[in-house]
């Protein structure tokens, strides 16, 4: 959200109107209803006044105002612990657990932070937290207001920036932005890895990444050897994170960052995509790599995919079937978008996620975690027809 753009926000404090700009990287509407608190709120009264659509505007302690915040995760998840009644699918556990995800944001995203130009935080000790800030929201030449759940994720998204990830078979370090997704999820890239590459690149040495957010897996490909690999982006904030990731893996000889709505001109002989698994609306920035509106990516890629691979080349759809066992998505359906798009399947490669929530099984949607594949899908032109005019 550009700052200059921002809505604003209006309460009364010591017998005047006062307001301010509204901001909020997640598209959160400006409160309604803002009332100045310090340090003398307990957490019931805050909670309280949270649920009733109020928010709290803070002016005591910074570091008290983030126990208030924890004080009120605990009580949103003792009344959101409810057992699911008998005979609940899981969809419907899904569905309820999405629900419960929007209501936690609201709520707990009441308690209010002030910030001064170039974020400063005018609170007793409160730190220095203008880098993260701008890092996510760019400048603010004006005095703002944000929740302080926004800010603890600026803060989270900073330190991961910093930090990066060591990706094996890489040789270095990928660093995520604020608002695009880190590839923590390892094991859908041991499977790019690992796959076979088309014979077709030895006649036309250029892959195309689609969707590259961090630039991950278009630097695998060139690490592999790939010639040339161009990567599409449509995302403001990733274009600019997998240009700063390849240059700093001194990549950029090989790969050209392009900002494209899925497909860049021409042809190769290997595209590569790896779109949100779950057909469904984002709720926030780091859930578009989550949720993809009635599969328009996923589709988008299939549906395109053939106008665009040289007869030989080979299309890797890196994809989970955790929609499948939610029963977003049906298996046939998959197979049906494949056909359609004169697709055929060459080989798959299946690997099982290791991240922690597939082993907690006090998740909501364990069931169908536990169960879950992330597979590499190797797609071909399903007849010498499909492919472009002139193609051998």
């Amino acid at each position: 959200m550009n700052m200059n753009e921002s809505p604003r926000i209006e309460w009364t404090e010591s017998g005047e109107v006062c307001s301010a700009r509204w901001h909020s990287e997640a598209g959160a509407p400006p409160p309604r209803r803002v009332q100045v608190v310090d340090d003398t709120l307990t957490a019931d009264n805050a909670w309280r006044l949270a649920c009733e659509g109020t928010a709290l505007l803070w002016r005591g302690d910074f570091q008290n105002a983030r126990q208030l915040l924890q004080a009120m995760t605990r009580r949103f998840e003792r009344g959101s612990g409810k057992p699911a009644k008998a005979g609940t699918t899981l969809t419907d556990l899904f569905h309820r657990h999405r629900m419960l995800q929007g209501q936690r944001a609201r709520t707990l995203g009441m308690l209010l932070i002030p910030f001064e130009a170039g974020h400063v935080i005018p609170l007793r000790r409160a730190p220095n937290l203008a880098l993260a800030c701008q890092e996510a929201c760019g400048d603010a030449p004006t005095p703002y207001v944000a929740s302080l759940r926004e800010l603890l994720g600026w803060i989270g998204a900073h330190e991961w920036r910093k930090r990066g990830l060591e990706i094996p078979g890489l040789g270095g370090r990928i660093h995520a932005h604020y608002g695009v997704f880190s590839p923590v999820r390892g094991e859908y890239l041991s499977l790019l890895a690992q796959a076979p590459l088309p014979a077709a690149l030895s006649s036309c040495n250029q892959a195309f990444d689609i969707g590259t957010g961090t630039g991950v897996l278009a630097a695998l490909l060139a690490r592999r050897g790939v010639e040339r690999v161009v990567a599409t982006e449509l995302n403001a904030r990733a274009l600019v994170c997998a240009q700063e990731n390849i240059e700093c893996l001194g990549l950029a000889g090989q790969i050209e960052i392009q900002r494209a709505d899925l497909f860049p001109p021409g042809q190769a002989a290997l595209i590569v995509c790896n779109p949100p698994w779950l057909p469904g609306r984002p709720a926030s920035l780091l859930e578009q790599a989550i949720y993809d509106p009635d599969s328009r990516m996923l589709r988008g890629f299939i549906d395109g995919l053939a106008a665009h691979l040289v007869s030989g080349g080979e299309g890797w759809l890196i994809l989970s079937d955790l929609a499948e066992h939610l029963g977003l998505r049906t298996r046939e359906t998959l197979l049906g978008w494949f056909a359609q798009a004169g697709l055929k399947v060459l080989g798959r490669q299946d690997v099982r996620p290791q991240h922690p929530k597939a082993a907690d099984i006090n998740d909501p949607l364990y069931l169908a975690r536990v169960a879950e594949i992330t597979s590499l899908w190797r797609l071909g032109l399903n007849a010498p027809s499909a492919a472009s005019p002139g193609s051998d």
